[in-house]
């Protein structure tokens, strides 16, 4: 493929050189795969109560064509496109606009909104696709002598834009992707470490470590479509992060392409040698160079493995009882539980014949929960995961069984728990569907002390209401605790409205309010999906003057040039 070329295809999606995969230029995933409420009987009345959508009159867009989308020229100069070509060879060095396309945005809802409506401001001039470690840092070195600007690129799944070129760049901008350094490299069975290179997908690279019986046990809802090297660069969180940690915790050593050279940070189980760089590097977003390799903590694959569900009458109860959890001797893999909102959608989107829908269907269940006491309207949801050995599990399920119990809630067994693990990253097509028929479906989430759950929870949800008021518009906003750490966890919120004459700013005014809330009340800007340029106005608020005065200094002196990635996390 030379540099004037089209991109490939593989079945239903796009293929770069060297084979790398990438989604669809609009939205999340492949063509041919998507949300249906076919068979979800209950869905089209829940939307158009939550947002006021009808779903069974809307007609959806058509599937937008790339031949309708004014692409700007590259501007990458011929000394700079051959400099790269000599590097990785003429088929590695790509302008074709549709490869451009997929290297400009992440995959948040204003990337998408902006993509669709042709509203882009800056396009990456140029994709290059190295095959190794030397190539990377050739390509580094190469990009600072001619003063680009370099982003580098994994899945493209990021959601808080990480990925875009800043609007008023005027320097040439290269996408350097990391598809092609794919391979877990080795795994050392004593130590438990994988050396894995950065652009390794979830997927390929848990099945080259189940071949060897290994797992890295890492599963954000981006899985399938992000790279070990973005969940680094970002500091994100698996749904197993309860038994796992987030991946700040299973990094422990990194290799990263800088223009003196590579950056190594040994594994070792701890160090007492200064600041940590392997820190300042976990979280950087490409601001301090290119994360070429990490060496990874690997967990024996679990010899069983399952996920429970159980209802809680209440929020309020269902959160004392995953504290009560957090606090005993139990040691799940994932806690979970849902408010009563999330817990409506669940039921909603649930298949008729099958999954939560049908214990709730029938009679037995929601007897059991009147005779308790509890509303319906109120009851929460929660999933508990458990592996290990077979007597772990057992003793686990034990201790937070009776735990449960003694909070007045109920199990249900696995049956919802199977079809919430075989669907646990389908979740972003939904945001698609919505989307398609004119309105919003977006996420937003922190970490905070537990101490402060009941305040700021109630004033997320005030502040989102507010601002869809301010629109005029019915807008839904709803809630899970995920993620526990011993002095509190992830609140996560998914909120929903339809559009009106200009998205970009109506989506502006309700993310930007429900952010605000989130600092205002002691909590983090994000617990997991980096800080971008849609995070970083509230930076200053969440770490302090005097921090950003640290990073700042940090940033001017790794990249004096200002050529990675400029302008994420702090406003250049």
């Amino acid at each position: 493929m030379s540099s004037e070329a089209k991109a490939g295809t593989v079945g239903a999606g796009v293929v770069g050189p060297g084979g790398v995969k990438h989604m669809k230029w609009w939205g999340w995933g492949v063509d041919g795969v998507g949300f249906h409420h076919e068979g979800k009987p209950k869905f089209p009345a829940f939307v158009l109560n939550a947002v006021g959508l009808d779903l069974l009159a809307a007609v959806p867009v058509s599937e937008p064509s790339f031949d309708d989308v004014p692409i700007a020229a590259s501007v990458a100069p011929e000394s700079l496109l051959h400099a790269l070509r000599e590097i990785t060879g003429d088929e590695a060095v790509v302008t074709d606009n549709l490869l451009r396309a997929i290297h400009t945005y992440g995959k948040s809802l204003r990337d998408l909104v902006r993509m669709r409506a042709n509203l882009v401001e800056r396009w990456v001039d140029v994709v290059v696709y190295p095959e190794d470690e030397a190539q990377v840092l050739a390509i580094v070195r190469a990009a600072v002598e001619h003063n680009a600007v370099l982003i580098p690129f994994g899945g493209g799944s990021n959601i808080a834009g990480s990925l875009e070129p800043i609007a008023t760049e005027t320097r040439p901008v290269i996408s350097l992707d990391m598809g092609r350094l794919r391979a877990v490299i080795a795994v050392d069975a004593d130590s438990r470490l994988a050396r894995i290179q950065a652009g390794s997908m979830g997927p390929d690279l848990e099945a080259q470590l189940g071949e060897q019986g290994w797992t890295l046990g890492h599963f954000p809802d981006s899985f399938t479509h992000s790279s070990v090297g973005g969940w680094a660069a970002t500091r994100s969180s698996g749904m197993q992060s309860d038994k796992y940690g987030d991946i700040a915790d299973i990094v422990r050593g990194i290799r990263v392409a800088r223009p003196g050279g590579i950056l190594e940070i040994q594994p070792a189980p701890s160090a007492s040698n200064g600041p940590s760089v392997r820190e300042m590097i976990i979280g950087s977003e490409g601001r301090l160079g290119v994360i070429t390799e990490v060496t990874v903590q690997v967990h024996r694959i679990p010899e069983q493995r399952q996920v429970n569900a159980y209802f809680f009458g209440d929020w309020a109860t269902g959160l004392k009882a995953l504290q009560a959890i957090a606090e005993s001797d139990a040691a799940p893999s994932i806690t979970r539980i849902s408010d009563s909102n999330e817990t409506g959608f669940s039921l909603a989107t649930s298949k008729g014949s099958s999954g939560i829908a049908k214990f709730i269907s029938g009679t037995v269940i929601p007897k059991m929960m009147t005779g308790r006491g509890w509303d319906l309207e109120k009851i929460c949801l929660s999933f508990i995961g458990y592996e290990g050995t077979p007597e772990h599990v057992k003793r686990t399920k034990r201790l937070v069984d009776g735990i449960v119990k003694a909070h007045g809630g109920f199990g249900v067994g696995t049956g919802p728990g199977v079809l919430f693990d075989q669907k646990k990253f389908d979740t972003p097509y939904l945001r698609d569907f919505l989307l398609d028929r004119g309105a919003a479906g977006d996420v937003s989430e922190f970490c905070f002390n537990g101490s402060a759950t009941p305040e700021i929870y109630t004033a997320v949800y005030a502040a989102a209401n507010a601002a869809y008021d301010s629109l005029g518009r019915k807008g839904w906003i709803m809630s899970h605790l995920s993620h526990s750490y011993h002095s509190g966890a992830c609140l996560y919120f998914t909120f929903a409205f339809v559009f009106g004459d200009d998205p970009v700013a109506e989506y502006d005014l309700v993310k930007r309010a429900i952010q605000q809330a989130f600092v205002d009340h002691g909590g983090s800007i994000s617990h997991h999906h980096g800080v971008g340029v849609e995070h970083s106005p509230w930076i200053e608020e969440d770490i302090s003057t005097e921090a950003v005065a640290v990073m700042r200094g940090l940033f001017t002196s790794a990249d004096p040039g200002n050529n990675f990635n400029p302008g994420k996390i702090l406003p250049d």
